[in-house]
């Protein structure tokens, strides 16, 4: 009898016994961006496994994710800090008033970073 190749086999694909069944052997190709994916790029993460398991599962096939959240961080990251030195010049926080008192000024920088990271949260990672 002759034996029937699939198109995985004819594309150089491989199985492999376990029990009873034939396993193919997938293998991804190994992930080649080494950039962290930071505290933004983890929300994000979490935000689709919990709200888009589809698009999650998708990536990780594809073997996408790990650059996707790296981009997502860095742009968050930017974002996040363009923010704070907008609105600490808006407000008129400067290091003068550091000097003078410095529990006001980390009063209002705190009320400052809570603020661009609800902003950060709604525009790029809740979405």
């Amino acid at each position: 009898m002759e034996k029937v190749l699939s198109d995985y086999e004819k594309n150089g694909g491989t199985y492999h016994w376990e029990g009873d069944y034939l396993i193919p052997d997938f293998i991804l190709p190994p992930e080649t961006d080494n950039r962290p994916i930071g505290i933004w790029g983890r929300r994000h993460r979490d935000y689709i496994i919990e709200n888009k398991k589809a698009v999650y599962s998708l990536m990780r096939t594809r073997n996408t994710l790990h650059s996707y959240l790296a981009d997502i961080n860095e742009q968050a990251e930017d974002m996040f800090l363009r923010l704070v030195n907008e609105l600490a010049e808006k407000e008129g926080i400067t290091e003068t008033l550091k000097a003078e008192s410095q529990m006001l000024w980390v009063q209002r920088m705190n009320n400052i970073r809570s603020r661009a990271t609800e902003i950060v949260n709604n525009e790029l990672i809740y979405i």
